[in-house]
């Protein structure tokens, strides 16, 4: 039998998680059953496309925490992307998203504000969090770093990786002696 090294197999055992949270993701509980969740594992050139563009923000914007958390993102396997396309209406005219009913939620001005579209559905976005948790709990089961990360989603949406979502979060996945998402610097 050929010998198999542990780097590789430990890339291939992440990625592997990575299909598993996707299924955690797309079988979480959903606002009325309705599934307006949108995953994505990117590896290689594309996850450095994403780290390259969470460098220019951080340019852009004089914000260091896209520079520590692009670091993560090269240092990182694969990372998961989980979107939703929170501009579509629940249908319950709760008010959440500031408009008197899904009536007028439906019909305002959707744009793109500096990150993400709004106005988005308080529904829609509780489902995501419930697909990140969902999603981050199988990873960290399975024994693989992670950690969720808005700034990754901002590069996300920039490079157009899930195009029908409004909102992205991004799950960088690790396997190394000691996770790389824990002694990171609190920075803005």
């Amino acid at each position: 039998m050929p010998k198999v090294g542990s780097e590789e197999s430990e890339k291939e055992a992440v990625l592997k998680r990575a299909k598993l949270m996707l299924v955690s993701a797309r079988t979480a509980p959903k606002s009325g059953g309705i599934d307006d969740v949108l995953t994505l594992i990117v590896c290689g050139e594309e996850r450095d496309a994403l780290a390259d563009e969470m460098e220019k923000t951080a340019e852009e914007r004089n914000i260091r925490g896209f520079i520590r958390d692009a670091k993560n993102i090269r240092d990182s396997d694969a990372v998961v992307l989980i979107g939703v396309r929170g501009t579509k209406h629940f249908g319950s005219n709760c008010g959440a998203c500031g408009y008197l009913s899904c009536d007028e939620f439906k019909k305002a001005e959707k744009i793109l504000g500096q990150d993400f579209e709004e106005p988005t559905c308080l529904f829609k976005a509780l489902d995501l969090g419930i697909a990140l948790g969902s999603a981050a709990k199988t990873a960290s089961v399975l024994n693989v770093d992670n950690q969720i990360m808005y700034r990754i989603g901002v590069a996300a949406k920039k490079l157009n990786m899930l195009p029908e979502a409004s909102i992205i979060i991004g799950i960088p996945l690790s396997a190394k002696g000691k996770s790389i998402y824990f002694d990171r610097p609190v920075e803005f």
